[in-house]
């Protein structure tokens, strides 16, 4: 799989490594893997910075649905995601609104942006 991720459940806090090609199969198995590990309600780090895909309206779709169901499981952590340099920027606001449902979740163009903004994010 294209995503290596550490769950640190003292700190709850998850980090994701996203490398190379991704399709939604790599993104579906991610999320069940962590929510799986019982990660749901911790911070969350997405460093997708040398990741690319190739993702379809219905992917986005799909995925946005699957990050809004996970919401009736319970609580979910902070989410900062930061994609490679050539993503748009609104593909990542579209797909973090579709299934945000209450969570802090935001896009950063810096991992060090995304990490202080993440350490800042207090948990309910």
């Amino acid at each position: 799989m294209p995503i290596h991720f550490t769950i640190d459940h003292q700190a709850r806090y998850v980090e994701a490594k996203f490398d190379g090609h991704l399709v939604l199969k790599d993104l579906e198995d991610f999320t069940d893997a962590v929510v799986g590990q019982g990660g749901l309600p911790y911070r969350k780090l997405i460093d997708g910075r040398t990741a690319y895909g190739t993702y379809t309206d219905d992917d986005v779709m799909a995925m946005g649905a699957r990050l809004s169901a996970y919401a009736t499981l319970g609580k979910r952590g902070a989410l900062a995601l930061v994609p490679a340099p050539d993503v748009s920027l609104d593909l990542i606001d579209r797909l973090l609104n579709l299934g945000k449902d209450g969570r802090p979740a935001k896009a950063f163009l810096s991992i060090d942006a995304a990490r202080t903004w993440l350490a800042a994010q207090v948990e309910d």
